[in-house]
């Protein structure tokens, strides 16, 4: 065994040995056709010992000096790396958000229906949409019942307009106008019962039409953001009626507001009437009215001084022509937008015509006298809330003393028509009124109001026609934009005429309490199209708000509204 392991490591000694001669022949005479190897003889001892001397060891651990410490000053180079200025293509999509497209507005709509008493129901409603520099429209109402509560025809009601308006925003200023068509048909229904053989009441002899007449242009910068706002307006109202009576009135309004500063302001309105008024006679009846106030915010208090000077042109129980109001209010918030009590005192001079009057009444008599209304004195106190955004409470206790007050009763000449009478002296009224509101999002709106007046009139026996206490429950519901309720219940006092008979003799007579509910219902199928159902005085009662003028029982009136 050791032999051969000896032979092994001969062999590898002498391939070393062979290549390494090889490597120094070819280095001195390279690999060409030239270099050949020679014959060479090997002679192989086997019984040679190859020794190797002892190894000299040393056991000293190597050593490293440390470095020597020194200063070094480390220095900074700083380079400035730029792009190269040459436009660079960038091939980039900018990711954007699709706009959403804008709701379609249905600011045009036509309402028509039917009901009993040969209620006739029509409305058009016509506006553009969507502009920042004006507002256009136009709008047509025909509302008619042929038959009444009293001898059908006889009865009858027709009430129809038509207007158009328009508002045109420049830069600080806004610039509109309104023009208005009415005409209102009625009957003096109410004259006694007829009995048996009494002849028929002829309709056209107890038919009464007004024309009205009103055409109104305004100018006001109260959106400019000036401290000096104004606004200026002008209005002429034109009224006849079918017994060639005839009222003109042509008005001017200033209203203008200078801020001082964030502080106080300085306010300045002043009304101008010319009124000219047509019957057996013809009045002119002028009227002006300047007033004035100073208002200053003091941390929570507000405070307002001013005064009002006023003229009339009236005779009736001997107006008073110059008058002159002192008007404090002193205002205290102690809960910044949310709570608000308020106090003070002053006075008034109301303008009063007849385009107003036949509105609320419209069975007055020819030739009836009518003055303006002077409130000579007025205090007053009250408060204003708002709970949580969504309940809001309105409360106010005034005492007031008025001259030229008017009152309706029946005419001493024909009972089916009313007088305008006065009080000689000074009326005292003493006015309570509160309103409570709860308004959710759009859906649910309930609110409740109540104006009560106790009058003191000097030689007046009762405030005729004037009742103590007026009131009413009101609410809404919005259902999913698809239903819409609306009702109210309203309550009305009892008051008082005077009725004549042909004889001479007259009686004193209360009309009746008046409790009446009225409902509507609107159901949406489309966008477009919509049912609705109006009911008034559910509960059926022939009440009379004015003395022999009872009213219509149930009014049921059913019909379509079409969007666009």
């Amino acid at each position: 065994m050791k032999n051969k392991i000896r032979l092994a490591s001969l062999a590898i000694v002498l391939c070393v040995g062979y290549s390494y001669h090889n490597n120094v022949q070819a280095q001195t005479q390279g690999w060409g056709e030239g270099a050949k190897l020679e014959d060479a003889e090997v002679i192989v001892e086997k019984n040679r010992v190859i020794e190797l001397p002892q190894a000299a060891r040393n056991f000293e651990k190597f050593r490293i000096d440390p470095p020597e410490t020194g200063d070094r000053n480390v220095r900074y180079r700083f380079v400035d790396y730029r792009l190269p200025s040459q436009d660079i293509n960038l091939q980039m999509r900018v990711l954007t958000i699709k706009q959403d497209e804008l709701t379609k507005l249905y600011g045009n709509y036509l309402k028509g229906g039917i009901g009993n008493y040969a209620s006739l129901y029509l409305k058009g409603y016509f506006h553009n949409k969507r502009s920042e520099t004006s507002d256009i429209g136009a709008e047509v109402s025909h509302i008619a019942s042929a038959r009444g509560p009293v001898d059908k025809g006889n009865s009858a009601v027709a009430n129809s307009d038509i207007s158009v308006h328009g508002e045109q925003y420049l830069r600080d200023m806004t610039v509109g106008g309104k023009l208005k068509y009415g005409r209102d048909k009625y009957h003096f229904y109410g004259y006694e019962p007829l009995l048996e053989g009494d002849q028929e009441v002829e309709k056209d002899s107890i038919r009464q039409v007004f024309n009205r007449v009103s055409a109104e242009a305004f100018l006001h910068n109260q959106t400019s953001g000036s401290p000096f706002q104004f606004k200026g307006d002008v209005q002429f109202r034109y009224l006849n009626d079918r017994f060639d009576m005839s009222e003109s009135n042509l008005a001017l309004k200033l209203r203008s507001e200078y801020g001082i500063d964030e502080m106080s302001a300085f306010k300045v309105d002043a009304d101008l009437s010319f009124l000219s008024h047509k019957d057996s006679a013809t009045v002119s009846r002028n009227f002006f009215k300047l007033n004035t106030a100073y208002e200053r915010q003091l941390n929570a208090i507000r405070l307002t001084l001013g005064a009002k000077v006023a003229y009339t042109g009236d005779t009736v129980a001997n107006a008073r022509k110059f008058n002159v109001y002192p008007m404090v209010r002193v205002g205290l918030e102690p809960i910044e937008g949310n709570l608000l009590i308020y106090a003070g005192l002053g006075g008034d001079l109301e303008r009063v015509t007849l385009y107003q009057l036949t509105q609320e009444n419209p069975w007055l008599a020819p030739n009836v006298n009518v003055a303006d209304i002077n409130k000579g004195l007025e205090i007053y106190g009250g408060f204003q809330a708002n709970l949580a955004n969504y309940v809001q409470l309105n409360a106010r206790v005034a005492y007031q003393n008025y001259r030229n007050l008017y009152f309706y009763n029946n005419s001493p000449l024909d009972p089916a028509k009313f007088d305008l009478v006065y009080d000689n002296g000074v009326t005292n009224v003493l006015n309570f009124y509160t309103e409570a509101s709860f308004n959710y999002s759009d859906e649910i709106r309930l609110g409740v109001k109540a104006d009560y007046n106790s009058y003191n009139t000097d030689d007046l026996e009762k405030p005729f026609h004037r009742p103590s206490l007026m009131s009413s429950i009101y609410g809404t519901y919005n259902f999913y934009d698809k239903i819409l309720f609306n009702s109210e219940l309203y309550y009305i006092g009892s008051s008082f005429g005077r009725v004549y008979s042909a004889d001479g003799t007259s009686e004193l007579r209360e009309t009746d309490t008046i409790v009446d509910l009225n409902l509507k219902a609107d159901y949406r199928f489309t966008n477009n199209f919509t049912i609705f159902l109006m009911a008034n005085n559910l509960l059926g009662q022939k009440y009379e708000r004015f003395v022999n003028y009872p009213s219509r029982g149930i009014n049921i009136i059913g019909g379509v509204t079409y969007s666009f």
